[in-house]
């Protein structure tokens, strides 16, 4: 394997001090523009690369961003393009972590941070996060917050807004009977969900019905146990309105494994948008959130916070849409 190159190596290469690198990589006053060019040139050639704690320790900043997400799933996926896009201009990096699953129990992000913090990053954005009720030691954004009082800014989609949408497209289309497959309860975003969901039935004189309210936690595993309940109901509904689309996802596997024709004998509408959404069989109603933009919304926060420049807005809500598929359609 070949030895990584050292600053001793560019020294030596370049025929000058191990301090005079150290001055040129780190944009300091005082050296010849000749030799810097010179130091420069073998720094390339070499391929040398401070390491990130050696960095901080000699200017107290990486330039590195940290981004926690508890799994890489579609929509922590969707999260990182955006924020890898926002980055792409600026002298920031991006570093994604995630713990093991064991590890992620409730404040894992605090356990995180606190290994990253002062050597590895400069601050973080926290997808879906568990409360951070601790002083970091760096700037911190949330994107889709918990519903607890963690008082970080934020960043989030118009969830009240898009469940009543999706619930109001299956009343109109005919559907009394409506179920709702409940996201994480301890995020702001699934207790939003479900309330766009009352408020819906309440505004066309419909009461939410217990018996047709299950937890899917936001996991299409999780879905499959509240869908069966669900389906298997002796007055089942005829359309199930999920808080995610993987709930939606693993709602439309019951119904299958049961035998029932989707839209016919059952609508089902999802919320998120991911790219998998379209790819289902029979495409997927969806409310759309703008997942990516929230990814770049959180950047462009976290980076003033960074750089000391004022934040007008600590929570920022952007809107919500509903994307009509072939999943929905008026009941039998």
């Amino acid at each position: 394997m070949t030895r990584r190159a050292t600053i001793t190596d560019v020294a030596l290469a370049a025929g000058v001090s191990v301090s005079t690198v150290s001055k040129v990589i780190n944009g300091r006053y005082g050296i010849a523009v000749a030799t810097s060019a010179r130091v420069q040139e073998v720094v390339k050639e070499l391929g040398y690369e401070a390491s990130l704690v050696a960095r901080s320790m000699r200017s107290h900043r990486t330039n590195v961003i940290g981004i926690l997400v508890a799994e890489f799933e579609p929509f922590s996926a969707e999260i990182l393009k955006g924020t890898a896009a926002a980055l792409a201009d600026t002298d920031y990096e991006l570093l994604a972590y995630t713990g093991s699953r064991l590890s992620r129990g409730a404040g894992w992000e605090r356990r995180s941070l606190s290994r990253l913090s002062g050597t590895l990053i400069d601050g973080a954005l926290i997808v879906t996060p568990s409360v951070v009720d601790a002083d970091p030691g760096v700037p911190l954004v949330s994107i889709d917050p918990h519903a607890g009082p963690a008082g970080l800014p934020m960043v989030d989609a118009d969830s009240l807004a898009g469940a009543v949408l999706a619930t109001r497209h299956l009343i109109d289309l005919g559907h009394r009977r409506i179920g709702f497959m409940a996201g994480r309860p301890d995020l702001e975003s699934s207790r939003l969900r479900e309330a766009g969901f009352r408020q819906a039935l309440a505004e066309a004189g419909l009461e939410a019905d217990p018996d047709l309210i299950r937890v899917a936690d936001y996991r299409r595993d999780a879905a499959r146990a509240a869908a069966t309940a669900l389906l298997t109901h002796p007055d089942r509904p005829t359309a199930i309105f999920a808080a995610n689309d993987l709930s939606a996802m693993g709602t439309m596997d019951v119904a299958r494994e049961l035998g029932l024709d989707l839209p016919g004998d059952l609508s089902i509408v999802g919320f998120d948008d991911i790219p998998e959404s379209i790819r289902t069989t029979p495409p997927l109603t969806t409310v759309h959130q703008p997942i990516q933009e929230m990814g770049a919304a959180g950047i462009t926060m976290l980076i003033a916070l960074l750089e000391g420049r004022p934040v007008e807005q600590t929570h920022v809500r952007l809107p919500t849409s509903l994307v009509v598929r072939g999943s929905t359609a008026a009941p039998r």
